[in-house]
């Protein structure tokens, strides 16, 4: 059975979705405060952490940034009260894997965690994904085109996993936002921003560019 592991000071919130996890047939930890969340995180078994921005004792941010120090790579799905696409840049910078603003519906935060388990669950059956000049290695984030190496953050290793498991195919904003964020309805803008990221490190220094933009129509990588 999968293990969520809630943090979140409101109790009504956190009894909520303690209830809503259990019913959809997740086993269900439940703390109120970044500490305790911090400590139950690093336990085995834990498969994914459902962390509030606020808390007392450490701030949910802290807790993220700490995780990730240590190369705990459990995904993480923020929940903030906090408005903007800076503010969800700033969320994920620190290692998270996924924000979501309050108020939200029970069935976009349901489709966010079998989003992030979703894949968690590829990650670990690929070794690397090839297209062209291009390889990934989903599990470590880390691509290589041709001799020149990178890592990426979470969300672009997925970005660019969506992209490769789909080489030569114009995909929709609204497609790549329902597949790699788990959310059709967020910021159509986003796309944008992490493609422009991906561009940045895999295609700026080469003659040959691999991410097209399809007016009208949304993204593809050319599969060269």
């Amino acid at each position: 059975m999968v293990s969520v592991l809630v943090v979140e000071d409101e109790i009504g919130l956190a009894r909520s979705l303690h209830d809503g996890l259990h019913n959809h047939g997740f086993s269900v930890q439940t703390t109120h405060d970044g500490f305790s969340g911090y400590r139950l995180a690093k336990e085995p078994g834990v498969d994914l952490v459902v962390l509030d921005w606020m808390l007392p004792e450490m701030s949910g941010v802290e807790v993220c940034q700490r995780l990730r120090s240590e190369d705990i790579s459990v995904p993480i799905l923020i929940l903030t009260a906090k408005d903007g696409t800076t503010d969800e840049t700033d969320a994920l910078a620190t290692g998270a894997d996924d924000y979501l603003r309050k108020p939200f519906a029970f069935a976009v935060l349901l489709a966010r965690c079998d989003a992030l388990l979703r894949r968690g669950s590829v990650a670990e059956g690929w070794s690397e994904l090839v297209v062209g000049d291009l390889a990934l290695d989903p599990r470590r984030r880390s691509a290589r085109r041709g001799q020149c190496q990178v890592d990426l953050s979470r969300r672009e290793a997925a970005l660019l996993e969506y992209f490769m498991r789909n080489p030569g195919q114009t995909r929709s904003k609204a497609e790549i936002l329902r597949n790699v964020w788990g959310d059709a309805a967020m910021e159509t803008n986003l796309v944008e921003v992490y493609v422009g990221y991906l561009r940045k490190k895999l295609d700026a220094d080469f003659d040959t560019q691999l991410f097209r933009t399809v007016r009208g129509q949304g993204y593809r990588l050319e599969a060269t």
